[in-house]
């Protein structure tokens, strides 16, 4: 059986990254229930708020099971949730996870997601002796894809047709990111951005 994995505490120049609240639930459903910030998603808004409560359950389930961490990301200047990022599917046999994240809108353009994956996989890297992280982004949405090349992930190739977005059926980039190719050294926070359009 696999051993579960302890949930960190990480901190970066402008945010908090921990483990979920049941008292997260209210934010996590205004991220969730909005149809501008889930526009690329291949899941629809939520219209419960017992879907939030779920989320927090299913959280402490994959660390329980070992098969990743998913953490809340707080502002340090006023504690404000803006949103979460996760590593999943972790493989200890192929050294191998998955990477995502989701913002709030008014958190976009301001460095925040990836100055929070940054920490994560740092984390990763350090404590999962991980060799591969993958993630997959809409091709319309150019700021993810963005974030993960900041990051130092490489485009490896296209998913046709592999979601359902809004009834629309879309296509998904696919990103690797290999160890040998990782730099964590941190990026200088930006002063000022103008934020453009899209995730953070």
């Amino acid at each position: 059986m696999r051993a579960s994995l302890p949930t960190p505490s990480l901190h970066t120049a402008r945010l908090r990254l921990r483990a979920f609240e049941d008292t997260d639930a209210n934010d996590l459903f205004a991220l969730h229930s909005s149809a501008y910030v889930l526009r690329y998603w291949d899941s629809p808004p939520w219209r419960e708020r017992a879907r939030a409560e779920r989320f927090i359950t299913a959280c402490r389930q994959m660390a329980q099971e070992g098969t990743g961490v998913r953490l809340a990301v707080d502002r340090s200047s006023d504690g404000a949730f803006i949103g979460w990022c996760t590593l999943g599917r972790w493989n200890p046999e192929y050294r191998s996870a998955s990477l995502g994240y989701c913002y709030d809108d008014a958190a976009w353009g301001h460095g925040y997601a990836t100055e929070a994956a940054r920490a994560l996989l740092r984390w990763a890297f350090d404590t999962l002796d991980l060799n591969r992280v993958q993630a997959e982004t809409d091709t319309r949405n150019v700021a993810s894809a963005r974030v993960l090349e900041k990051l130092g992930f490489v485009r490896e190739g296209t998913l046709r047709e592999d979601c359902v977005v809004n009834g629309e059926v879309s296509d998904s980039w696919v990103y690797g990111l290999i160890r040998r190719e990782w730099q964590p050294l941190s990026e200088p926070v930006p002063a000022h951005r103008v934020p453009p359009p899209g995730a953070g």
